[in-house]
């Protein structure tokens, strides 16, 4: 298992828009990916809904965690992405 701390850095934090892209992303790996948030509730991060119900604010930091064979490659990108959100 890979994992990493990102904090969220777009004003609106991780609301549907940005989520979606996050949703999407997450997809296109094979890996299990699991957000973790601020309050350690777990999240599927290939769930839109999932996503949305951690409610992830500007700020927070949380953990994202990948378990398979492209686990490593999965954690950079999202954390790129999610590093790169700003609306």
């Amino acid at each position: 298992m890979t994992e990493r701390e990102v904090m969220i850095v777009n004003p609106t934090g991780l609301h549907a828009r940005p989520a979606a892209r996050l949703v999407s992303l997450c997809r296109t790996f094979s890996s299990r990916i699991v957000i973790i948030a601020y309050d350690n509730r777990s999240c599927d991060a290939k769930s839109i809904l999932n996503v949305l119900q951690c409610c992830i604010r500007k700020g927070d930091r949380i953990t994202v965690q990948a378990d398979g064979s492209d686990e490593e490659e999965a954690v950079n990108a999202i954390a790129g992405l999610i590093s790169s959100f700003i609306e």
